[in-house]
């Protein structure tokens, strides 16, 4: 196990778990998903650690997500148990971080993405900064927003969370905010002094002394939004927003264009879905559905071949546009197991 991909420390009352893999801008392979998670289980029961900190060593990123390279190959040369059982690690550690009985606070300063939300996004104190940039971009490899990810987008004030969703739009610390996946900002300069508050206070006094921070731009309101993503299909969807004139319109088409079709089908399917779940735990356990279903599918190891390998962005998706996705399919990936169940919904509260 490479332990130096991860820094664990323990001062005065906190414990600070920090990323330290900054070339792959903190992705999470299966090493530091286990250490985080053996972390996490040593100092639950450990009276002198009273608050979790989860940063990270570069300013870049907190986490860019999972090690989706690595993933394609055991996909590809161990099958399909072996492929899903990172992303069945990260949804295990997003519902133990979501319950676990000390306070979380994470930095999201810098790029936080996929499995980065998984990691930071679900805790009990969110702090984004000026430099945060978070997303679920999935469906630009053939995947669907996870981690959790589809239970904050489909909390999101009206159907923002379904255009974040579709475009894999980026947020900054205001958006994140606006949409739930973070409930404080603060200047990336002042988190040095946040990280020493926390070695002596407690978490909500720190939280509650910190100043306010002036917005930044946000997105279009959700009243705009709503004549476009209230369709009732993709290919609807993107008509409507064909015969938008807005500026966010176009953007959001021109996103979606790059995006996999049958990913938007599903991803459109799975938020409403999402949305009638009752807790985080039955969105994981959804989404780990769906992933299993789209690691089968021929789209996943193009996209990663064209996003992340060869890098020509030119991913020859199969089928090539949303017309040509069969909704029968779309409902089989919600209602049929191509993969063993998650297992959080009956495993206690350790999450074991």
């Amino acid at each position: 196990m490479d332990t130096g991909l991860i820094d664990i420390r323990h001062t005065g009352r906190l414990g600070r778990i920090t990323l330290n893999r900054p070339a792959a801008l903190n992705a999470l392979n299966m090493d530091m998903l286990e250490r985080i998670d053996a972390c996490l289980r040593a100092w639950r029961d450990d009276g002198a650690v009273e608050t979790v900190l989860i940063d990270s060593a570069s300013p870049r990123a907190f986490c860019a997500g999972g090690d989706i390279r690595a993933i394609r190959d055991r996909l590809a040369t161990q099958g399909l148990e072996a492929g899903a059982m990172p992303f069945r690690r990260s949804y295990r550690l997003a519902a133990t971080l979501a319950g676990y009985p000390k306070p979380v606070v994470s930095f999201m300063d810098g790029i936080a993405m996929g499995g980065g939300i998984g990691l930071g996004g679900h805790v009990r104190y969110r702090i984004v900064t000026e430099r945060a940039v978070l997303a679920m971009p999935e469906t630009a490899i053939a995947l669907t927003p996870d981690a959790g990810g589809s239970y904050l987008l489909s909390r999101a004030p009206g159907l923002s969370g379904l255009r974040l969703a579709l475009t894999g739009g980026r947020m900054n610390a205001t958006m994140a905010l606006d949409a739930g996946f973070a409930d404080r900002m603060a200047h990336s300069t002042t988190l040095d002094a946040i990280r020493q508050a926390l070695t002596h206070t407690p978490a909500g006094r720190v939280m509650d002394s910190l100043p306010p921070c002036p917005p930044m731009a946000g997105g279009p309101d959700t009243a705009a939004i709503a004549t476009v993503y209230d369709a009732p299909d993709m290919p609807e969807l993107l008509r409507r927003l064909q015969a938008h004139q807005a500026d966010w319109a176009r953007d959001d088409l021109a996103a979606m264009a790059r995006a996999c079709p049958f990913s938007l089908c599903l991803t459109l399917a799975a938020y409403h879905a999402a949305r009638v779940l009752p807790d985080l735990d039955h969105v994981l356990e959804q989404e780990f559905q769906l992933v299993c279903h789209l690691l089968l599918r021929p789209d996943f190891a193009e996209g990663v071949r064209a996003r992340l390998i060869d890098k020509d962005n030119a991913p020859d998706w199969r089928p090539g546009c949303v017309d040509a996705v069969s909704p029968h399919e779309i409902a089989a990936c919600l209602h049929d197991h191509a993969c063993s169940p998650l297992g959080l919904i009956t495993a206690g509260p350790d999450r074991r």
